[in-house]
């Protein structure tokens, strides 16, 4: 079983909850960036040397971060914990609710594959987001890890939330964010005992964090002749929750041409390994795996996998993301590398017409020549792959919770 651990937290006081924590940065532009580092008090503000400096000197640069950080510790705007696990529930406008525990997993437990991951991830961002670790020893966002529900680790949250929570904010969506401290040891060991249960974890959103902290994590043992895997730097900060407090959103895509063909030729490719439906102009959201929404020169298509292309894919990745990759984009398309191409654009769903409706109005305004409406990705597909370690296209899962920065963080020093 995967190690889950407690760890002391740093968080904003109860004057400073209300204007430290952001999203994460990459929800705004370059431009909203610069208007807050230096319009509001924000993590964005602590970070500041980073993300806006003109300085070259990313070494300074860093070094002054983690300078910002400790003299917010010194005024007492950021206080830490002693060593506690974390009950933290969102609350959002729609009604839904996400909950589940704050903690540290171990680098080593993802090396030896207790953490399973469903996506690769690219060389040059890991290295990048090491380095960060390296000169400022801070996790401000934790990442997304999923399990199989267990009704024990439920029954300890309920009894955790009859408590007064020690933090209750609301942020700017109208999302409420609380959190429980859980530093009574009896309380810690019941958690630690039921969650020792569990086989594995799987990562849902954060595979570059958990990449990059491992990484942090090799390069600090190669320096650290007294090394022995228990320094503050061999663990990831993370937000675990069950797969009953997840929600798997369809990500869709776009594409700019049709390969030279015209829209007959490209539906009579399509054919030989999909069932084509014209549904009209009723935007079509495909009610189940198997079935793709497209939508093309004004109409809506249902693409029906064929059955011995499922048949033939039964024991491998049957994904539709990977089907419609291999069979339209890689076989018709001539779009090899989705990974690199400029001619995929990805596309955020919601579980609904809705999205689909998006992917009309992009379509539509003459910027793409088709999209597509993909089915979402299923707990059960997501753990397949990972048991199986597949990986998947990119794009595949946009998944909730989503997470403000820095509500809590992991200081690497400690």
């Amino acid at each position: 079983m995967p190690t889950f651990k407690p760890f002391r937290g740093i968080r904003p006081n109860e004057d400073f909850v209300d204007i430290f924590p952001t999203h994460p940065l990459d929800n705004f532009s370059q431009e909203v960036i610069n208007e807050k580092a230096q319009t509001d008090s924000s993590y964005i503000q602590m970070i500041k040397p980073y993300v806006v400096s003109k300085s070259k000197d990313i070494n300074r640069n860093l070094r002054k971060i983690r300078t910002n950080f400790e003299e917010l510790l010194d005024d007492k705007k950021l206080v830490q914990d002693s060593s506690s696990y974390y009950l933290y529930e969102q609350f959002l406008p729609n009604k839904s609710t996400y909950r589940g525990l704050l903690g540290l997993v171990s680098v080593d437990d993802f090396r030896n594959g207790k953490i399973k991951k469903h996506e690769s991830t690219l060389t040059h961002k890991k290295e990048k987001l090491a380095f960060y670790l390296d000169k400022v020893n801070l996790q401000a966002e934790p990442v997304l890890l999923t399990y199989i529900a267990n009704p024990k680790v439920e029954l300890l949250m309920n009894h955790e939330e009859k408590n007064i929570p020690i933090l209750n904010y609301l942020d700017d969506t109208g999302t409420r964010h609380k959190i429980w401290r859980i530093d009574n040891r009896l309380k810690m060991q019941q958690f630690k005992e039921v969650l020792e249960q569990i086989d594995s974890f799987y990562i849902a959103d954060g595979h570059h964090r958990i990449g990059s902290a491992a990484l942090n994590a090799d390069n600090q043992k190669e320096k650290n002749k007294k090394h022995t895997g228990t320094e503050h730097y061999n663990f990831v900060f993370s937000f675990l929750v069950s797969n009953q407090s997840i929600k798997i959103h369809d990500y869709n895509r776009l594409i700019s041409d049709l390969n030279g063909l015209s829209e007959e030729e490209f539906l009579n490719r399509i054919g030989e390994n999909f069932l084509v439906h014209e549904k009209g102009t009723s935007p079509y959201y495909p009610s189940q795996k198997f079935h793709i929404s497209m939508y093309l020169g004004g109409k809506f298509y249902s693409l029906h996998v064929k059955h011995d292309l499922r048949k033939q894919q039964s024991d491998m990745n049957d994904l539709d993301h990977f089907l419609l990759e291999e069979f339209i984009f890689k076989d018709i398309l001539s779009i090899n590398d989705p990974k690199t191409t400029e001619r995929i654009t990805y596309l955020k769903g919601c579980s609904s017409v809705d999205g689909i409706n998006k992917i009309k109005e992009e379509v539509d305004s003459g910027a793409y020549k088709v999209g597509f409406g993909i089915y979402p990705v299923s707990f059960n597909d997501l753990r397949k792959v990972s048991d199986q370690n597949i990986k998947m296209p990119p794009k595949c899962t946009y998944i909730e919770p989503k997470l403000v920065t820095a509500l809590i963080m992991y200081d690497m020093k400690q």
